[in-house]
Parts: C-alpha cells; structure tokens; sequence
C-alpha cells in the first residue's frame, strides 16, 4: 500500500544538460547506454519528436520553468536571472500545497548562493547557480537553504542522485515536485572536457559515432568517449531513482519526467557546442512514466520545451496558468481532438539573433545579421540563413536555402516562422530571402558542407 496521505500524483523533473537525443537506445544508439531511459519510454510515453526552444542554458531553464518563450521570461541570454514575478512550476505546485525541492544546476540567478528572492519559488533548495563552476566531477559543492555550500560525496551525478532520493524518502508523507537538474553531460568549462566516472570514458572511445559528427568531425573524436560515459551514469543514476520509488511504494504515484536542455553539435555548426538550429543542438530525449502517462506510447507528433510544463500541471490536475505558451500533451495521449501545431518555434541567441521552424519535413533557419546574439532580443530583419530536407538528408548535410527549385516551399514556411513570432509575442519581421542559384544536379562536398557552416554561421 502506497505511504503517500494524498491521491494527488508527486512530480519528479530528471534534467539533463546538453544531452542529445541520439544517445539513446530507442533513437537508435547501438551502445547501450540508456537501458533505463528506454524501458521508461516504452512502457510509459515516449515524445520521439522533442525539441528546445532555445538551444543554450539560462534561456532554455526559463522557459521550462515557466512554459513560455525565452524573450517572453527576459532570459533570451545567459547571464539574466528569471523575473521574481514569473509565474513557475514550483510557485503553481507549492500554491497547490506541494512541498518543493530543487536540487542541481538553476542557472537563471544572478550569483552563488542563489538568493531566496531568485530561486523560483522552490521550498528546498540544494542548488548552485553555475554548477560548472562550483564543482568539478568529483568535488561537488552546492548551496543549502541558507547559502552555506555543501559538499556532497562521490561522483557529480550520484552525488546528485542520493540528495534527490534522501528527499523523497523524507517526503513519503505529502505531495511533492522535486526538479533534480544534472549538469551531465555538459562539458566542464574550465578543461573544455566531459570527465566521465574514472573507467568509463575508455569503455566508449572509438565507438559508435553520429553520421553527422562522422561526416563533419568537430571535437567528436577527442570527447565522445568522455560525453557518452557521462550519459551511462545519467541513465544508471535513473535507474536508482526509479528504484527507489519502487521500494517505497510510490512509482504508481509519481509522475517522472526525463529531458534535457538541448543537444550538442560538438563544434561541427559553430565554434562550440550548441546555439544553433540543427537537430544536433535542439533535438533532445523525452519520456514520461507515472500515472497518466504509462502505456501512453509513442507520441508522433513534435512537442517543444514549452509544452512540457503544462503537461505536468494538466497530470497533476493543477490549473495552467494563462502566461503559459506551450499546451498540454494529454489529449495526445487520450486519443482526444486536438489542434496541434506543425511546427516546433526555435529562437537562438548568443551566437546570433536567430529563429528557426522545425516541421516533420523541413528545418528552415534565419539570422539577423546586424544584431548581436548577447545584446539583442530580436530583430525587424532577419535573412534567410538554412533550409534541409529532412527526409532525403536528416544529418543536415546540404544546405538548399539558395537553390531555386526550393523557393515556394521557403515561401511557406516564411510565412509561417512570421506567424510564429508574432504569437509568441514577437513584432512581424522583415525575411530576406536568400540570394537564389540556379539548382543543378550536383551536390556539395563535405568539405564544402562545413566551410557553407562556418560562414553562415
């Protein structure tokens, strides 16, 4: 019999950082690295079409707290801490009587410790603002309550891991929505490398690598191994969560969430690692099991970051707040009508103002040439900057944005990236269109492909 004195469901956020959606085994990965993850998809609700809507830290957070667009939550950059008015997940569940935890990376506070007024509106807090900072694989140090750092034992996920399981054994007796946010498998920035538990990073080097990071190269070769052997011990550290539910009778409960902030292109779009349209930098791993979500199967259609925290909410019988953008992905789920968009919305930032649209097909990319990524919010112009097919090239491998033939279908979808702006509250641009070349029949080199990148980008 279940411990819990509430029938109301307990929410559990499992947050990855930078983990592509391609590392998974029900993507297809051949390395076995998530055999938890993929028994969870399968059994519960798989969203196989996931994306961000901001392919970088601060401003992804933002909008995963708050189910609204980066330039909507003012975080459309790193560095800006969330509003102490936005409207949260932690405040519509605390409202609700939930106890709130929040353990991990938060990233959208302006210094560590957090001060209260900036944690969102989270009861518990064991957090650092700039996790990569504060800590390294194997010296992990967040901040209580009251701003005093503490240092956790072992390595940076399972340290992670036994504070979020100390809480839910300590929470049995009352509803709660825990965020545990990892910063695995993001790279540790002052080594510009991905330390993997000791053993693990020879385990994976020289494997199985990506057709687009095989094709385009980057830094795949010197930080795969080190990348997926973080993503092992993500997918094993669920495993001891689910676990944990289990043995305190609380996995008919609780309402499990796994994603991530966005993906990893591994220096082959740009000079670093994410920012960018392509499905290596948006696309990332979703899944839900609990009640309402477990044998809910395979979702086809494409679900954005912003959908996710009205999902939750609508689970959990809980009003969505009318700030949200996203929607609920229950009526998909129920087999119930629903009106749901074609299209997921990009905007990117920092490495320039950009905004993409992501349907099942194409993937159509713009930039603002004369605004810069860590200044400007927006743009009234944009030009045409990617278009792929993505069923005849789903590594993104030629760019048709100049080529003729392709001229009505990015008049389509022009318009509507336009219309999507415009809802997500953002003034009507002006889009240039690329400059137009005749089509041919020949297609460009590899080489070719990442120099075209590289100067778009």
């Amino acid at each position: 019999m279940s411990k819990s004195r509430s029938d109301r469901p307990n929410v559990i956020v499992f947050f990855t950082d930078q983990q592509r959606w391609d590392t998974t085994g029900i993507h297809g990965n051949p390395l076995g690295l998530t055999p938890n993850f993929d028994r969870m998809a399968q059994r519960g609700t798989h969203v196989h079409y996931a994306f961000t809507c901001q392919p970088v830290c601060g401003p992804a957070r933002s909008c995963l707290q708050t189910g609204m667009y980066a330039t909507n939550t003012g975080v459309f950059h790193n560095g800006v801490p969330l509003a102490q008015d936005a409207v949260t997940l932690a405040k519509c569940f605390g409202q609700a009587g939930y106890a709130t935890g929040y353990i991990g990376k938060w990233h959208l506070g302006s210094r560590d410790p957090v001060p209260p007024e900036e944690r969102g509106g989270y009861d518990y807090w064991l957090a650092a603002n700039l996790l990569e900072f504060t800590s390294d694989a194997y010296d992990t140090v967040l901040f209580d309550n009251e701003g005093h750092p503490v240092k956790l034992p072992g390595y940076r996920v399972d340290a992670l891991t036994d504070a979020a399981i100390r809480y839910i054994d300590a929470h049995q007796e009352e509803p709660f929505f825990l965020f545990i946010s990892y910063l695995e498998p993001h790279h540790q920035n002052h080594v510009d490398d991905y330390p993997p538990p000791d053993g693990y990073r020879e385990m994976y080097t020289g494997r199985w690598t990506p057709p687009d990071l095989a094709a385009l190269g980057g830094s795949s070769a010197q930080h795969l191994g080190g990348y997926y052997g973080m993503v092992k011990r993500l997918d094993e550290a669920l495993g001891r969560l689910l676990d944990a539910l289990k043995s305190l009778d609380l996995s008919d409960q609780t309402i499990v969430l796994f994603t991530s902030d966005h993906g990893n292109h591994f220096k082959t779009r740009n000079a670093e690692y994410k920012r960018s349209c392509h499905e290596s930098a948006i696309r990332v791993p979703t899944a839900l099991c609990g009640p309402g979500f477990d044998g809910g199967g395979r979702i086809h259609q494409l679900v954005s970051l912003v959908d996710l925290p009205p999902t939750l909410l609508d689970a959990a019988g809980l009003p969505i707040p009318e700030t949200m953008e996203g929607r609920s992905i229950l009526p998909l789920l129920r087999g119930q009508a629903a009106d749901w968009p074609q299209e997921v919305f990009i905007q990117i930032s920092e490495s320039q103002v950009g905004r993409a649209l992501r349907t099942h097909r194409w993937k159509y990319g713009v930039d603002a040439p004369d605004k810069h990524g860590s200044r400007d919010p927006g743009s009234e112009r944009y030009v045409e900057q990617y278009l792929y097919d993505l069923e005849s090239d789903p590594y993104e491998l030629v760019n048709l944005v100049e080529l003729d033939a392709f001229d009505a279908v990015k008049a389509e979808l022009r318009e509507r990236l336009i219309r999507r702006m415009v809802e997500a509250g953002e003034p009507a641009p002006v889009i240039e269109p690329a400059s137009s070349q005749p089509s041919g029949q020949r297609r460009p080199s590899i080489a070719q492909v990442r120099e075209w990148h590289f100067r778009k980008a």
